[in-house]
């Protein structure tokens, strides 16, 4: 018998792309290049811990109102950080 991993995913991803969704607008130089935008996505869920899930539902019944308000204001500072680091690298590589 061979598991079905297809329904884990990373708590984190949806809440990152919401993030990058709303704040892009606030970063123009970087906010409209696909390529530069999946750059901002991985830079900030590696500085966020792995939350594994199944369902979305899940993860939702088991935490507390503190701990979603918590991880919320982790997942906006790890974008803005995301979005900081990669337009930072992306003027560098333009002045070269």
């Amino acid at each position: 018998m061979t598991p079905d991993f297809s329904s884990l995913h990373n708590r984190n991803e949806t809440a990152v792309f919401e993030a990058i969704g709303e704040l892009a607008p606030r970063y123009p130089a970087i906010g409209q290049d696909p390529g530069l935008l999946a750059d901002v996505a991985c830079v900030a869920l590696n500085r966020l811990p792995p939350r594994y899930i199944r369902h979305t539902v899940d993860f939702s019944f088991y935490q507390s109102d503190r701990e979603r308000v918590e991880q919320a204001r982790e997942v906006r500072a790890a974008v803005r950080h995301a979005f900081e680091f990669v337009q930072a690298r992306a003027l560098m590589g333009a002045r070269s």
